[in-house]
C-alpha cells in the first residue's frame, strides 16, 4: 500500500519537480563550473602514480576511468565537428567560390573523376566546421584536463580558448591574403603549358596549407599555457632558437606547395616570430608562476605558524 501511494504522490508532483528541475538547472550547472574552476587537484609524484597503477586496483580503475571520460569528451568533440560540418553545407558553395578567387573562380577548375565534385565539397566543408567548432573542441579538452590543473591554470586555459580561436583564424587568413597570392602565380609560371587545375587538387592545396598554418600559429599560447603549469621553461626556449629555426625551415620546407626560397621565406618568417613572441609569453608566464609562488608560500607559513 505504501508504495502504491508513493507512485500516485510521484505522479502528482512530477510537473512541479521538472519545472523546478528545469528552472535551477542554470544555477546548477553554474555552481559546478564554479566549484570545478576553484577546486584544488590531488598532488601525487608521477612515479608513484606509476608504481601505483601496477600495485593497486583502485589506481588501475582510476585510470581506466580516466580513459573513458577522454573518450567521452572526444566523442562529443567529434559529434559538434559533425553538426557543424553539416550545417556548413548551406555556406559551402559560397566557400568555394570565395577560396577559387585566387584563380579567377570555380568555373577556371575542372572536375576529372566522377565523384570529385562531391569530394572537394565535403573536404570544403570539413574544413569550414573545423574553423566553426574549434572553440567547443578545445573546450572538450579543457574540460578533461581541468579536474588535474589548479585553478590558475584552468582560468588560464579558459581564457586561452577565445585566443586560441582568433590564432587559428588569423593563421588561416594569413595563408590565404598572403602566401596563396605569391604561391600560385610561382606555381603556374614554370612554363608555357595551359593551366587547367583540378578542382579536387586545388581545394586539397588551399585547404591543407590553411589547417597547417592555422595550427602553427596555436604555438605561442601553447608555449604560455605549458610554461604557465610548468612543463616547459623560457630560457631553454631562448638557448635553443638556432636549433628552432632549424626546425622551422625543416617544416616549412615540408608544408611549402613550391621549392623556391621566396615561398618557403613567406613561411619561415611568421612562424620564427611566432617562437620569438613565444619566448616572450614565456617568461611573463613564468614571471606570474613564479609570483604566484612565492605569495602561496608565506601563507602555507602562516598556516603552519
Amino acid at each position: 500500500m505504501r508504495k502504491f501511494f508513493t507512485g500516485i504522490w510521484r505522479v502528482i508532483t512530477f510537473p512541479f519537480r521538472l519545472v523546478f528541475a528545469v528552472v535551477t538547472f542554470p544555477f546548477r550547472t553554474i555552481h559546478r563550473f564554479y566549484k570545478l574552476l576553484n577546486s584544488e587537484p590531488d598532488e601525487r609524484p608521477i612515479a608513484d602514480v606509476f608504481a601505483d597503477i601496477v600495485t593497486e586496483k583502485e589506481v588501475r580503475d582510476q585510470l581506466w576511468e580516466q580513459i573513458e571520460a577522454f573518450r567521452m569528451h572526444l566523442l562529443r568533440a567529434v559529434v559538434y565537428l559533425a553538426i557543424f560540418v553539416v550545417a556548413s553545407f548551406w555556406v559551402t558553395q559560397p566557400v568555394m567560390a570565395f577560396l577559387a578567387k585566387p584563380v579567377g573562380g570555380l568555373e577556371k577548375l575542372q572536375a576529372i573523376q566522377v565523384t570529385e565534385e562531391i569530394g572537394v565539397f565535403m573536404r570544403v566543408a570539413m574544413t569550414v566546421g573545423i574553423a566553426v567548432a574549434f572553440p567547443l573542441i578545445a573546450f572538450e579538452f579543457w574540460l578533461f584536463a581541468a579536474p588535474g590543473l589548479k585553478p590558475r591554470e584552468k582560468k588560464l586555459g579558459l581564457v586561452g580558448i577565445p585566443l586560441a580561436t582568433i590564432l587559428f583564424l588569423l593563421g588561416m587568413a594569413f595563408t590565404f591574403y598572403v602566401l596563396l597570392p605569391t604561391a600560385l602565380p610561382f606555381l603556374g609560371s614554370f612554363t608555357s603549358i595551359s593551366q587547367f587545375w583540378s578542382a579536387k587538387e586545388y581545394f586539397a592545396f588551399v585547404t591543407g596549407l590553411m589547417l597547417w598554418i592555422g595550427g602553427f600559429f596555436e604555438f605561442p599560447l601553447i608555449i604560455y599555457v605549458l610554461t604557465a603549469i610548468g612543463l616547459v621553461n623560457p630560457k631553454f626556449l631562448a638557448d635553443q632558437w638556432r636549433l628552432a629555426i632549424v626546425i622551422i625551415a625543416v617544416l616549412a620546407a615540408a608544408i611549402t606547395p613550391t621549392v623556391d626560397p621566396v615561398n618557403m621565406g613567406l613561411v619561415m618568417i611568421p612562424m620564427i616570430l611566432l617562437y620569438f613572441i613565444s619566448i616572450g609569453l614565456s617568461y611573463l608566464a613564468y614571471a606570474g608562476r613564479k609570483k604566484n609562488a612565492e605569495v602561496q608560500e608565506p601563507a602555507s607559513d602562516v598556516e603552519l605558524g
